[in-house]
């Protein structure tokens, strides 16, 4: 049973190309033993699935934990969201790109 966040907010979108129903089981089940991380929406796209989290270190976690399993490729990249108005730090939000391997018909 994945737990969903009632707003929007996000700090990480799980990106998955392409989605299938293993990898997705995989992610549920890792969000599932987690109470610092809830999914706060889901798209489905005709090239896979994107998945927003409200915590950027445990999706960057189960990004590397997708690789090792399933044997694909991950790419991290971030976009500035704003600024703390108590710190004024700079907060960004991180995409976490996961494209599976194809494999070769030789």
């Amino acid at each position: 049973m994945t737990i969903y966040s009632n707003d929007q907010y996000y700090q990480a979108k799980l990106q998955l190309r392409p989605c299938t129903k293993e990898i997705l089981d995989f992610v549920y089940n890792e969000i599932d033993k987690r109470d610092d991380c809830l999914i706060s929406k889901e798209e489905e796209l005709k090239t896979g699935a994107d998945i927003y989290l409200t915590s950027q270190k445990f999706a960057q976690i189960l990004g590397r934990k997708l690789k090792v399993k399933f044997k694909g490729k991950v790419t991290i990249s971030r976009t500035l969201f704003g600024i703390n108005k108590m710190t004024s730090k700079k907060v960004y939000r991180v995409t976490i790109l996961f494209r599976l391997e194809e494999k070769n018909s030789n």
